[in-house]
């Protein structure tokens, strides 16, 4: 049976052992230090599979190397610790405990991970960057039982348990992390059936439409968004990912870490994100001074990201951007991923003008569901605006936002000949649990499935159905069919207008194809005569700013004669703000609901 699962994972048979005894034993640490035991879960049936000699995480600026080896001797002595600190905080149960904790990125941070995830606990992780009172929230809302804070971040974490949590029944502890040492050697494997599995981890929602909410991912879930994107993405020993992503969100943990810890990939830390030190990366393996690294092999970011890459890349040495050149390529560079908000079309087609030819994959997904619809490996599956299929294990359906009818797959236009658009709902393994100590929300969030499957998400994003010629190329069965086109998220992104439905991403997307505009958001305003007004907020080229009629500054009506021909009427703005800089949060996405307030006041 554990041979037939490792082929499911693609791995290799293991040398572990499956140990017939009490999981309680292994968290205790009187047990004689012969082998590193663990919880038998797929995360370490699958790490214990790979060569203990291969390197799973690099720190970049150091250059420190640590083996996957390493990597689980370390996470045993971090277990034990966790163990008794849980204990000297008087938990009630050390299942299920949320553990909160904030350790900057890099091996440490994996170390922490998994070591609550040995002691079958849920981990919570904090951002450095959130301000103290978010961060007392997300401890309050998690009932946490302990902080683990690096010593980096212990001032930090000192002043968020300093005051405002009183009230709470169970104040969360404050532990520090030790700084592990690169060691050598591993121990033996050992893994233990759990009687129960409580463990997992809770992120919080970025907050764009509401208050944070705390989003229960069982480890059953957290391994099946593993696995769809191994089978889908073919990650293998052989990547080396680039790791620029903070790690309190989906993309930077299940797309860049655990994914790649499944498939026995290196993972190299390089984080905050610079530009220039990321260019420096990237171009090392072809420059003679830095022969010695690795090239990467796998990138997934944010669009932004790519925008502020090719922004810069015209100010590096020629060597530099000659080297470039040769990493981006397709036969260097095996997979060039963008996601967590809407890729302009310029900067995908930039990009891939810049790389000699790699097309930029999209995919959808969310907090709540890990990745959920993807492009496909080959490139004709790369269409533009598209973010492909369902992914492996994943149901998806469309509801027709007015009739609330789920949209047959070949009926996705209507008697007029207009294309349908449909909220996508999505059912199976990867979608979470529950919205922690909050049923209301969960309840809203799901309906019955009328086709006898269970409950279906409501995501409150709307999207169209399509066939596209060519597409479908890649070879796998789940990349087939009709492909989905985002259209944006139904409480802010679907403007109506005058009786018409304008999609914000759509006219997003024709104005950054201007040369005048290098950042913009499109908005509803409210407006007596139209209901709502389309509006946009945009950042000007400050090479193309004076282009408008008779040389002033690019303004409304040059932005309205633009776009006369690439889109409706009703669909191009009524308004334009200019600003300096549009507010993101750390994925790149902007919260449209407060700036609509802040640009247009308190009653648009």
């Amino acid at each position: 049976m554990l041979t037939h699962l490792l082929r499911r994972l693609h791995l290799s048979q293991p040398s572990i052992a499956i140990v017939r005894h009490s999981w309680r034993h292994i968290a205790k640490p009187q047990y004689p230090r012969m082998a590193s035991t663990f919880p038998d879960l797929p995360i370490f049936r699958a790490i214990a599979s790979h060569d203990p000699q291969s390197t799973a995480i690099v720190h970049s600026k150091s250059a420190r190397r640590f083996t996957y080896g390493e990597l689980l001797k370390d996470v045993e002595d971090a277990k034990v610790q966790l163990y008794n600190q849980l204990k000297s905080a008087s938990a009630e149960a050390i299942g299920g405990e949320r553990v909160a904790f904030l350790v900057e990125n890099g091996y440490d941070y994996v170390v922490t991970l998994l070591s609550i995830f040995a002691c079958d606990n849920i981990a919570v992780p904090l951002s450095s960057g959130f301000p103290a009172s978010e961060l007392r929230f997300i401890l309050e809302n998690s009932e946490a039982v302990t902080l683990l804070s690096s010593r980096k971040f212990q001032d930090k974490a000192e002043e968020v348990l300093k005051e405002g949590l009183e009230h709470l029944r169970r104040k969360p502890v404050l532990n520090v992390v030790e700084k592990r040492r690169q060691g050598s050697g591993h121990d033996e494997v050992q893994l233990v059936p759990l009687p129960m599995n409580k463990g997992g981890m809770m992120l919080y929602t970025s907050g764009t439409t509401s208050r944070p909410k705390g989003v229960l991912l069982p480890q059953s879930v957290l391994t099946a968004q593993a696995q769809s994107l191994h089978k889908a993405w073919e990650y293998t020993p052989r990547d080396h990912l680039l790791h620029v992503l903070p790690l309190h969100h989906i993309h930077g943990t299940v797309n860049a870490l655990l994914t790649p810890l499944f498939a026995g990939s290196t993972i190299e830390f390089m984080f905050p994100f610079n530009v220039d030190a990321v260019w420096e990366r990237l171009a090392a393996p072809y420059l003679a001074e830095g022969k010695s690294k690795e090239p990467i092999t796998f990138l997934t970011v944010v669009p932004t990201i790519y925008s502020r890459f090719l922004g810069s890349h015209g100010e590096l040495a020629a060597p530099t951007q000659e080297a470039i050149k040769k990493a981006l390529a397709p036969e260097s560079l095996r997979l060039n991923i963008s996601g967590s908000a809407a890729l302009p079309i310029p900067t995908k087609k930039a990009w891939t003008e810049l790389s000699g030819g790699n097309i930029l994959l999209e995919r959808y997904g969310m907090t709540e569901v890990g990745m959920a619809l993807s492009c496909g490996l080959d490139f004709r599956d790369r269409v533009d605006g598209s973010v492909g299929w369902p992914l492996p294990s994943v149901q998806v359906r469309l509801v027709d936002i007015d009739t609330h009818e789920v949209i047959p797959v070949g009926q996705e236009v209507d008697k007029d000949g207009k294309e349908r658009e449909g909220e996508i709902q999505l059912h199976g393994p990867t979608v979470f649990e529950k919205y922690w100590r909050n049923e209301k929300a969960t309840s809203e969030e799901f309906v019955p499935g009328e086709d006898g499957v269970g409950k279906w998400f409501k995501t409150g994003d709307i999207a169209t159905r399509r066939m596209v010629e060519g597409a479908g190329q890649s070879g796998h069965d789940w990349a087939k069919g009709p492909m989905y086109f985002i259209r944006g998220r139904k409480s802010t992104d679907i403007i109506k207008s005058g009786g018409e439905k304008v999609s914000a991403l759509e006219v997003e997307r024709e104005l950054l194809s201007l040369p005048q505009i290098s950042e913009a958001t499109v908005v509803g305003v409210a407006s007596k005569q139209w209901g709502q007004k389309v509006a946009a907020v945009i950042v000007l080229n400050p090479d193309h700013a004076q282009t408008g009629k008779g040389g002033k500054i690019w303004g409304i009506m040059d932005m309205r004669r633009a776009l006369k021909e690439k889109l409706a009427n009703y669909k191009i703005p009524q308004e334009l703000k200019v600003v300096e800089d549009l507010p993101k949060n750390a994925m790149g996405k902007i919260n449209k609901k407060s700036l609509v307030t802040e640009i247009f006041g308190p009653d648009a």
